[in-house]
């Protein structure tokens, strides 16, 4: 039987510990934490709780379009709309425990072993689990990130704080600075605006989520601003302190932004060092992430590495996915290589963006040469009775062939729109095929099927 040992619980752990166990590995999975890692219990699982919550309210504040008003309410509120904080948080926590919980009682239903210790690789077929050594046949590294610290604004728990230290707050924030607007800070931003807090976004570049999709980038700061956000465009932070009742920002060009608490979302570091990888042949790259191949490989024979640790798209399916390749690899199972161009991606703000295959700045760039569609969500009957003005749906389809290789989703519930354009992309479906699909009527999923009936093209006589 072979010996599987996965050091680091999250998706890229729990998810290859299920399949080797599946195909009859004995495997132990190494995670200080609890089962679901970081991802589950204070990353991924808690900030898209705190953002369902934050998006309800935001339905509630926006519910007058519709017809429906509040009264009542404390003075200085919305619509007398409030968000509990103490009992947001306290759900926070207890969900993504639970979520943990359930891992964990898979992970035994299925046989596979847990230790709550922390692990490090002896050499590449021995894993040392606190005071246990285990020999393996196969060593899956999935050791995730942690939040990256810079020396001049290090983070006290109190006012300057990293994502996980936000669900400790007793109050909502009454002016909440946040620095960087990538995926992150572009989260916890529109989500602390959408619970009442005052917020000011810093963002070094010139708009906010600058490796993401123009036009989503676009709306979505948009809509930030309607709703009383502070964008600060090319405001690079140089530096963040503590002042008797709250924090001060400096800025690189000598500005200032005063606020009660700061969020720090610059980026992460890998979980790499200090665990034995290097000495066992781990070749890590300059930023410390383990480098692999499309099967998951690293360079010291028998040993996989999967999720974020290894830098490839830092998303929870993506880690997933490295796992589930690990393990079959390793098991001379049928394998496909890893496939970036497939994977589908959401960024949990509101309206939410999802996105899949090509981009937009490829094709203008002329990398690759595509059709483009873009259908305003405004236009949508099923949007215009939710009261959904903000968005769109975009398609990217080969000239001659059709063959859909792409497209980007700006709308509620983008994360669960975009599958039909990931199915389309990974089966690579025409234009011809997804027009031809039905849809609800009225539905947002409609926009899709529209989109691709514009995007097809008139049969010639001779093609008749």
């Amino acid at each position: 039987m072979t010996r599987i040992v996965i050091i680091g619980g999250g998706p890229g752990g729990y998810e290859s510990a299920l399949v080797a166990a599946q195909l009859g590995a004995r495997v132990t999975v190494v995670e200080q934490d609890g089962p679901g890692g970081a991802c589950v219990l204070t990353d991924c699982v808690p900030s898209k709780t705190l953002i369902a919550t934050s998006v309800r309210k935001q339905a509630l504040l926006d519910a007058s379009m519709l017809g429906v008003h509040f009264t009542g309410g404390p003075d200085g509120e919305v619509g007398g709309v409030i968000a509990d904080m103490p009992l947001v948080n306290s759900r926070v926590k207890d969900l993504a425990q639970a979520q943990s919980a359930d891992i964990a009682a898979r992970l035994a239903a299925e046989g596979v072993e847990v230790i709550r210790a922390p692990g490090r690789l002896v050499d590449p077929q021995v894993v040392r689990a606190g005071d246990r050594t285990i020999r393996a046949d196969v060593v899956i590294v999935a050791t995730g990130a942690t939040p990256r610290i810079l020396p001049s604004a290090e983070p006290d728990g109190e006012r300057i704080l990293t994502w996980r230290q936000m669900y400790d707050l007793e109050e909502l924030p009454e002016h909440l600075i946040v620095v960087g607007s990538g995926v992150t800070g572009a989260e916890f931003a529109g989500a602390y605006r959408s619970l009442g807090s005052e917020v000011t976004l810093v963002s070094s570049r010139d708009r906010m989520m600058p490796n993401e999709d123009a036009d989503a980038s676009e709306v979505l700061e948009e809509v930030y601003r309607r709703r009383g956000m502070n964008v600060m465009g090319r405001s690079r932070a140089e530096s963040v302190k503590r002042t008797a009742d709250g924090v001060v920002v400096t800025l690189e060009d000598g500005r200032t932004a005063e606020g009660t608490h700061c969020l720090m979302t610059v980026g992460m570091i890998p979980n790499t060092s200090g665990i034995g990888l290097e000495e066992a042949g781990v070749t890590l790259d300059r930023g410390g992430f383990i480098q692999v191949d499309k099967v998951s490989r690293t360079s010291a024979p028998g040993v996989y590495a999967a999720g974020d640790c290894t830098g490839v798209l830092m998303l929870a399916s993506v880690a997933a996915m490295q796992g589930r390749i690990a393990v079959w690899h390793a098991l001379g199972e049928a394998v496909q290589p890893l496939r970036l161009a497939t994977v589908a991606s959401n960024i949990f703000t509101d309206p939410e963006i999802a996105a899949v295959g090509v981009t937009q700045k490829a094709i203008e760039a002329g990398e690759i040469v595509a059709n483009v569609v873009k259908l305003p969500l405004a236009t949508n009957a099923r949007a215009k009775m939710q009261g959904f003005n903000d968005g769109f749906v975009k398609l990217f389809c080969r000239p001659n062939t059709g063959i859909i290789l792409g497209g980007v989703v700006v709308a509620p519930r983008a994360s669960e729109l975009i599958l039909a354009v990931s199915v389309a992309v990974q089966q690579r479906l025409t234009v011809d095929q997804l027009a031809h699909t039905f849809a609800v009527y009225p539905s947002l999923s409609g926009s899709i099927t529209e989109a691709a009936r514009r995007l097809m093209q008139p049969m010639t006589p001779s093609g008749i």
